[in-house]
């Protein structure tokens, strides 16, 4: 049963490249620009279409799919060619495969939460004995916490997750009481030993406030559950970046792969394995939006950069960066984040299988 899952986490993974590449034909025809090859699919050809002047293909390997546009990184001397085209354009086509993938995720949590009676957001549920900041001027139970060091707590688990990463000398707190927001500046919240066992925490005990659902709330928390997929990849990045979490921590195709099977297997019922397995694709396409988006030669963000160079170029110089540069800086980068991927995978591959 778990290769059965194993085939849907591949087919996942290259639905949303599909969709990515998708959002990058269809705004280039929108725009104008001559699409040479739609391909959903990698690799061997088993069907192609010639329609116009755009050849459609379907390939043997389900991992994702290209649109090759006329010109994407030369002057072909066409002038519908990708590089000949106004700043606003190429920025509306390059932008367009994170917009794709975004709303995927997105569309799949409105039908995940269609049905929900009721969302749980963190709540204060009690203190341990001894803790020294309840209080009207502190905190006090039935606060909603709203912020936790600047992040953002849209649904229940939020607030233990970032407090988990927290250096334990103090917390920037935002909670909702009696519908007012009250800002609590570096709060004096320690980690520390309450109860003699030796084990260090905060003190507070974090329980869950229920917002009914209805229309409205639906599509409220299926927005903020898209939120907090961006904001996870964020929170993610940063504690990469500041020593939190270290490179072996870091999971590739062949983890997540791995993680579908895992939770798709210990389902209680294919259709409970179907709902927590699309919940995973969600969070996934968005992790894709976010991630195209950071300005890393060889990704969408990284050509968009280039384009925001271009601007301040024209404006002061009254040239462009060339194309031939700004390829080969591309290539580099798409290179090194190949490499960076196998490494990746050969880890994950190491740790499934061992």
């Amino acid at each position: 049963m778990k290769i059965v899952y194993i085939l849907a986490a591949i087919l996942i993974f290259g639905l949303l490249i599909a969709v990515h590449e998708f959002g990058h034909f269809i705004t280039a025809k929108l725009c104008g620009v001559k699409v040479n090859e739609f391909s959903i699919g990698m690799g061997p050809l088993i069907l192609q279409k010639q329609k116009g002047e755009t050849e459609y293909s379907l390939r043997l390997l389900p991992i994702g799919g290209y649109c090759a546009m006329e010109g994407e990184d030369e002057d072909t001397g066409d002038s519908r060619s990708f590089v000949r085209q106004p700043l606003w354009k190429k920025f509306v086509i390059l932008v367009a495969g994170t917009v794709m993938n975004f709303l995927t995720g997105l569309v799949i949590v409105l039908v995940l939460f269609a049905g929900a009676g009721g969302f749980y957001v963190d709540q204060l549920a009690g203190f341990a004995e001894g803790f020294p900041l309840e209080g009207e001027d502190g905190l006090m139970v039935g606060d909603i916490i709203y912020k936790v060091d600047g992040y953002r707590t849209y649904l229940r688990g939020d607030t233990s997750m970032f407090l988990s990463y927290n250096d334990g000398q103090g917390v920037d707190l935002e909670v909702i009481r009696d519908g007012e927001h009250i800002v609590l500046e570096d709060f004096p919240m320690y980690r520390r030993d309450y109860d003699g066992t030796g084990q260090e925490r905060f003190g507070i005990s974090i329980g869950a406030a229920v917002v009914p659902g209805n229309f409205v709330t639906r599509l409220q928390y299926s927005w903020y559950q898209a939120l907090d997929y961006v904001q996870l990849v964020w929170f993610s990045l940063v504690q990469l970046v500041t020593g939190n979490v270290g490179v072996q921590e870091l999971g590739g195709p062949v983890m997540i792969m791995d993680t579908i099977a895992e939770v798709g297997a210990a389902s209680e019922t294919a259709a409970l394995a179907v709902r927590n397995i699309a919940s995973i694709a969600a969070m996934i396409a968005v992790n894709l939006a976010v991630m195209n988006l950071l300005p890393i030669p060889g990704l969408d963000g990284g050509r968009i950069l280039f384009l925001a160079v271009d601007g301040v170029s024209l404006l002061l110089f009254k040239r462009k960066v060339p194309e031939k540069y700004q390829a080969a800086i591309n290539m580099v980068g798409m290179v090194v984040l190949l490499g960076f991927m196998l490494l990746i995978t050969v880890k994950d591959v190491f740790q499934v299988f061992r």
